[in-house]
């Protein structure tokens, strides 16, 4: 039974994914385009509790000289900010500014607009179901954490 329920995730998820997916973000203030890829990253970060460099690389699975061109332009662009880790000054931290919480906001991987559209074809009590077993779901894979 898990075995067709993994399945139909495996089945679905790109389905899901292809027909919602948001295709660009804009700083709604700038105008400026991020790739995804830079805007995943502040997905990652937060404006009160920083974020080791190496951490962040370990979740996205690259190296954290891998990352550092896109937290340079991250950090240009005024959407990131770098400060030295008081406890051990080799680390260094990142947090999300103000204006990277603007465009955190608008990014999603989903475009919601899309996903209005599909979950208003599907009948309320139908609805209420998928909602309560995707938070379900994002709960469950929240818990796996990132060492893989």
């Amino acid at each position: 039974m898990l075995d067709d329920a993994v399945r139909v995730v495996l089945s679905a998820y790109p389905t899901i994914h292809a027909a919602c997916r948001r295709r660009e973000v804009r700083d709604p203030r700038t105008g400026r385009r991020l790739s995804n890829h830079q805007a995943g990253i502040l997905e990652h970060l937060d404006p009160v509790a920083p974020l080791a460099v190496g951490d962040l690389a370990n979740r996205l699975r690259v190296t954290p000289a891998t990352i550092s061109l896109q937290l340079n332009r991250l950090t240009r662009l005024r959407l990131v900010t770098r400060i030295r880790d008081v406890l051990d000054g080799r680390r260094v931290l990142l947090r999300l500014t103000e204006a990277g919480q603007r465009v955190r906001e608008l990014r999603s991987l989903l475009d919601p607009e899309r996903v209005r559209e599909a979950l208003e074809r599907i009948p309320d009590r139908e609805r209420d179901t998928v909602v309560a077993g995707l938070r379900l779901l994002a709960r469950a894979a929240g818990q796996l954490g990132g060492n893989r």
